[in-house]
Order: C-alpha cells, then structure tokens, then sequence
C-alpha cells in the first residue's frame, strides 16, 4: 500500500527536537575540488529546468551522458559505465531503486531543489563505500543555517510543466532546522518532430518496428507524463563543543509516471530515506574526529501495462520493493605527516518482487521476479593521506565480505570476499600547474536481478553463479592555471575482470530468456579535457570534451562481437557566459556528441545520429529578495535521441528482427522559475 506523508507529525517532530536541543554554532563546511574529482556547486540555485537531477548531470559534466526513459527520473551513466557498475549515495546513505527496469534509479530519489553540490570522483577512489567500481557520485543536500529565511521557487515550462518549492530554514546558535516541500507534474513532452510519447509509439508501429498492442489505451492517451511531490526534513544540533548530531528524512511520491519506450509504466513510485550521523571530535591523540552514521532507505514501485492495449482486458503489474540499511563508524587522526582514518561499513540490501495478473498473484511457480533477496556486506577500511612538500600521497584499502542469499531454496547463495585499494599522488609543482596520478583495484558483486530474476514466463533469466567484476584502473592528469584561463586534463586505462554483461542470444523459440548474463573480460580507456577561459570582467567561457572506448577481449557465448555496450561517442559541453553588475546572468550552451558507430549491435544497441543542441538561459535579480529565470532548451528544436537500446533494459517488444524503439529527446522547451527569498 502507498505510505502517506504526514507533515504535521514530522513538523512537530522537528521542533520539539529544536526545543530540547542543547547549543553550540555548527562549523561551516568548506568544499574544495579535489585533482581527479568533479565538483557541480549550487545545485538548487543553477538548474532550476526541472527536478531531474540525471538531466541536471549530463548538462554539467561531458563525461555524464543521460539514459531517457521518461520526463523525469532518468539515469546516467559515467565513462560508460552505470547500474551497479557507479555508486551513488545521498548525504552518505547508499540508495537503490526497487526496479530492475531501472525506472527508478539511485538519483531519482533526490531532486535537484534539495542538492546542495554533487562530487563525481571518476575512477575506483574511494573505499569508504560499498561496490565503487568505475565512478562515485556523491550528492549533498542543503543544510540548515542560523536565524531563519525561506526560499519559494514557482517554475512553468512547456508541455504543462508546473513546479512549486518551498524551503524553510533556521534556528538559534543551539539547533537548526530545515523543511523544504515540492511539487511538480509534466505532460507528456514533444520532440522535435512534435510527436508526444503517443506520437513516437504510432512513429515505431507505423515502421513495423513494434506491435501495436503497446499503444496506450484511447482513455489513457492523454494523461500526464507524471507528477511528483517531495519532503525533505533536517535538524542539526550541536550537544557540546565538540559533538554534533544530525537527523533527516526525505519522502518522495511519484504517481502515474509514463515510459513510453517501456511496455509497462509506473502506478506509483514511493521512497524514505532515513538517515542519522553522530561526530565527536577530539577525543584524544588517536581521535581527531570520530563519525558513526546509520541510514534506511525504503522503495515501492509496481509498474503495470495497465494503460496500453495490451492490458485492456487482462493487465501484468510487476510489484517490487527494496530496503536498504546501512551503518559506518570511522576514526581519524594525526601522526606527523600522516592524516589515518579507519572504518567498519556494513549495509544490507533487500529485495523482493512479483508478478500480478489484474491484482492477483501469478500462480506460485511463476509469481516471484526476485525472491526476497539480501545482499549483505562488512567491509574494513584504511585511509592516509600523506603531506611530502609539494607531493600528496593518497593510499586506501578496503576488505569486503559479502553474502547473496535468496529465499528460494532452489537458488543458490553467493559469497565474495576481495582486497581493493589504492594509491592517488598529487604533484603541486608550482601555484599554477598540478599534476595526479592514481592506480587502483576495485570490485562489485552481482545483484538480485543478475543472479536470481525468473520472468514472468517462468525462465531464469539471471545467471546465479556470476563472478564478482574486478576492475584495474590507471588515472593520469594535469591541471594549469593561467591568468585568464584554465585547463584540465585527464586520460583513463581501464582492465575489467568478469564484467557482467548482458548476452541477448540467450533466448529460446518462444522467445524467453534464461541465464542471460555472462562473465566477460573487458578494456576501457577514455580522455577528457574541461578548462575556462575569461574573456573580459564580464565574459567567460568553460567547457568540456570527453572520449572513451571500449572492448570484450572475447565474443559472448553464441556471439561474434567485441564492442561494449553502453560507451557514448564522443562528446562536448560548450558555454559562454555573461555576468553585469551580479544581477543580470546570461549563459549560452551547446551540447554535442558524435554519432554512434561503435556499438554492441548483437545486444540490442544501434547507429544514433550525431546532435548539436543550443540551449539559451538568463537570470535577473530584482532587489535582495526576487530573482526571475527564463530559459530556452534546443532552441533549434533538434530531433535526436541520447539513449541507446541495449538489451539489459525491457524495452517495447520488437516485431521480427527490426531495431528496439528509440527514445528521443524533447523538441524546444521554454521554462521559466520565479524565487523570491525571505
């Protein structure tokens, strides 16, 4: 059953916590971009278009390209990679989505209202957190501030976007607090040949790519793409000196959201996230500070043909739910040169899933997708980092121990144990130049859905005695500063072992899948440049420019090709920017990718055309208190799609041996947002 979001319980929560709270001023925290990592600062304030915090992503970073699958909660993938393949936590707590579709995945379940900053730190550099294989995204809410102010964002777009956010923050030099609520619904969007979602299924029908039984009921042709509403609250307190406490909750609703190049859409996608950190700095001279974090995350999402033609009589809904709870106590400290930080992580995924026909349960053979799957991981970890004069060395270890178990007694369960670690140097060889290096070994385990998923035909489409991938990463890169610009330059050699990868020739006459996902060794490699340039006091330029390829070393079972899935051409982020007087903002920016012609064709993925979308912004301040933005997304209004079609994704059933249907992008979109502070 859908949970209820109860606003008065959680604001009363929150202020008689304020009212008990002892005092002492929060520190306030300072960001730095690391060598190697990529900060995105001002979430909440720069990308106001949407909520979608995957669109707000791929538009910052060219090494983040968007995988679409609806107006809103689309995912990303980072130098290629994705899924469990990235790791992404919000606030320190590890999410997942519930859905193995990928409809709602880790980043959809915090918008971009709510984001402070996002660090992305490429590569496998962290062994803080459980399955960093290929990339890191950490997101950073907004925090709560002394005194009290509030923020209203009213935001209009095309294709019936409405939006309206509400943030309230403050306290006394004791406590703070923040509640911020949003809410927000969409059309279904155009693209640029002005064709709707109905439009681009009737465009594939027409083509004889799909069957026409996808199409949406006549009912349900005009319903909206979505609607969405959030809750997010927070207290900080400091209990002494040199303690600090920190609570928070966020809810999200999401109802009747449309994926189009699907055969299913979600009913409902609900999410809570909990999350609690104590910090005590020092203790002694073996304690500089002392964390202990614990978090809950809760998601339910049934995903139904319930709208199309197919379901008109007799309708699937495929109902899942995840849980993850994780905790992590670290220590750090000082000796010399040295700053030590020691962990224990440990988190515990559960998930489950079935299959309904018109709400009753499939008989028990055939009813369970994933069959109440744990995964549970203990990890310990090591940090130093280790100041030698201009040179900064990073070292890090991490020991897994972790656990797959289903409750099917006919699936087995899955053990892996694996040592990763790495070594990050940084070279300061003057105030403008910097040079970084970093060699590491990372691992992730297979999940639920590799190992254990049965379809709704009853055939075992996972793979349950799947390796654990291992991948072998080699990062180089110099940052310069000159007086009037900037450039960063990175290059990447990746050598992954027992990829796991989707294998489409694994299915039968009757056209069911079984054991679908396979072992496989890969090579990545990749390059990117990013830089700034200032053209006057009021001009400047940045961009971004980001290449990768990659290869199986041997064909899959059955198949004849080596190329990977899922490695987007090349691509780049271009702006020019004009700040007058810190009231008025202009920005203009092209993003462009070159055409697929490298791509896993025997796997579902196909030639995509190259693009190049203008996008025009403008921000003025009227005042302390008002500030309007108006903005313009592919002003040439370009059809063109970001998405490839590989086959780890259920896409809409295909009719002979045509091409999966693409989803494009939307056509122009005009979107304006009106803040006012107080």
């Amino acid at each position: 059953m859908k949970k209820t979001i109860y606003l008065s319980m959680v604001t009363t929560l929150v202020t008689t916590l304020c009212v008990q709270a002892a005092s002492i001023e929060l520190d306030t925290i300072q960001v730095e971009e690391k060598a190697g990592v990529k900060l995105i600062k001002d979430v909440s304030g720069d990308e106001i278009k949407s909520a979608d915090l995957g669109e707000a992503l791929f538009k910052q970073s060219p090494s983040v390209s968007l995988i679409r699958r609806s107006g809103i909660a689309n995912d990303v993938r980072v130098r290629g990679q994705k899924k469990d393949n990235i790791n992404v936590t919000i606030d320190g707590a590890k999410v997942c989505g519930a859905c193995p579709n990928r409809m709602d995945p880790p980043i959809s379940h915090v918008l971009t209202n709510n984001v402070d900053f996002i660090e992305i730190n490429e590569g496998p550099y962290n062994v803080e957190d459980f399955g960093v294989l290929s990339a890191d995204l950490k997101v950073h809410t907004i925090k709560p501030k002394e005194g009290f102010e509030g923020t209203l964002n009213l935001g209009a777009g095309s294709f019936g976007y409405q939006k309206g956010a509400l943030t309230l923050s403050g306290g006394t030099e004791d406590v703070r607090f923040l509640l911020s609520a949003s809410t927000e619904k969409g059309e279904q969007y155009e693209d640029g040949n002005g064709d709707d979602f109905v439009g681009q299924i009737s465009r594939e029908i027409e083509k004889g790519s799909v069957s026409k039984t996808v199409q949406y009921q006549d009912k349900y042709k005009n319903m909206d793409a979505f609607a969405k509403q959030t809750l997010m609250a927070k207290m900080f307190w400091n209990i002494t000196d040199t303690q600090e406490l920190k609570l928070s909750y966020t809810a999200n609703r999401s109802d009747d959201i449309l994926y189009p190049s699907s055969k299913m859409d979600a009913i409902y996608d609900d999410s809570d996230i909990y999350n609690l950190e104590y910090i005590s700095k020092d203790l002694g001279a073996y304690s500089k500070e002392l964390s202990l974090q614990v978090y809950q995350s809760e998601v339910e999402h049934p995903m139904s043909t319930k709208y199309r033609l197919m379901g008109a009589t007799n309708y699937m809904t495929h109902a899942l739910t995840t849980k993850m709870q994780g905790a992590k106590v670290k220590n750090s400290f000082d000796v010399d040169n040295h700053t030590i930080t020691t962990g224990i992580d440990y988190s515990k995924r559960n998930w489950d899933g079935g299959y309904y026909k018109n709400d009753n349960p499939l008989p028990a053979a055939k009813f369970h997708s994933i069959w109440d799957v744990d995964t549970e991981n203990t990890a310990l970890f090591l940090k130093d980092k280790i100041a030698l004069g201009k040179l900064t060395v990073d070292l890090g270890l991490r020991y897994d121990m972790t656990e797959v178990t289903s409750a099917n007694p006919l699936q087995q369960s899955n053990d892996y144990d694996d040592l990763g670690g790495y070594l990050f140097a940084t070279y300061q060889a003057n105030e403008d130049t910097k040079y970084f290096a970093g060699l590491g070994k990372s691992s992730r385990v297979p999940d639920g859905k590799e190992l254990y998923w049965v379809g709704s035909m009853g055939n075992m489409i996972g793979t349950p005695n799947l390796d654990a991938t291992v991948n072998y990463e080699l990062d180089m890169g110099v940052e310069k500063q000159y007086s009037d610009a900037s450039i960063k330059a990175k290059v990447f050699y990746s050598k992954m072992k027992d990829y796991i990868a989707y294998n489409a020739s694994a299915v039968n006459k009757m056209g069911a899948s079984y054991h679908a996902y396979e072992n496989v060794d890969v090579t990545l490699y990749g390059i990117e440049l990013s830089g700034t340039y200032v053209a006057t006091d009021s001009i400047y330029f940045d961009y971004g420019v980001s290449y990768q390829r990659g290869e199986k070393d041997n064909p899959l079972t059955g198949q004849t090709g080596t190329e990977m899935p899922d490695i987007a051409p090349l691509k780049v982020n271009a702006a020019l920017n004009y700040d007058y007087d810190e009231s008025l903002n202009l920005r203009a920016e092209v993003i462009a990718s070159d055409s697929w012609s490298d791509f896993d064709a025997e796997n579902g993925e196909q030639a995509l055309d190259s693009y190049a979308v203008l996008n025009f912004k403008g921000s003025k301040q009227f005042g302390k208190n008002i500030e309007l933005t108006v903005g313009i997304d592919n002003v040439l209004d370009e059809t063109y799609a970001v998405s490839n079609t590989y086959k780890d994704l259920v896409l809409l059933p295909t009719v002979g041996n045509n091409e999966v249907m693409l989803m494009n992008e939307p056509g122009r979109y005009f979107y304006t947002n009106l803040k006012y502070t107080f």
